[in-house]
């Protein structure tokens, strides 16, 4: 497949719908993280991490969302998600947590949901020849 060419309407939209899910949950505790919420402040104390990265944590989310879903920079968003949930992914491990897989599944549907909307992803990783 060229760099120029379009994906299907089924593949724009699954590749949206598995793009939604990380989106979404990554915003939701980017927000959480900068209001301060106590319970974002007792899951840092879990974690063993300052109560004062909290805003910053939460601002490196956010900015790891929108440079996602901005079409054109939307690998280098997904790259950096991928760095975010890869350090979420060991602190949970570090913890015993077991919600562990979370932001590794997170991590799968976000690359996922990107190569099955952007031309250039699946030109770059031909699947199929």
């Amino acid at each position: 497949m060229a760099s120029g060419s379009t994906v299907s309407k089924a593949a724009l939209w699954t590749g949206r719908v598995m793009s939604a899910l990380p989106v979404l949950l990554i915003l939701f505790g980017s927000v959480v993280k900068l209001m301060r919420t106590a319970s974002v402040a007792e899951g840092f104390n879990r974690a063993g991490l300052p109560l004062h990265l909290m805003v910053p944590v939460g601002s490196i989310e956010l900015l790891c969302v929108i440079v996602y879903l901005i079409p054109r920079t939307a690998v280098l968003g997904a790259i950096l998600m991928t760095g975010l949930l890869g350090g979420a992914t060991i602190t949970t491990l570090r913890i015993g947590d077991p919600t562990y897989l979370m932001p590794v599944i997170l991590g799968m549907l976000a690359w996922g949901g990107l190569y099955m909307r952007d031309p250039r992803l699946r030109a770059l990783i031909p699947f199929v020849d």
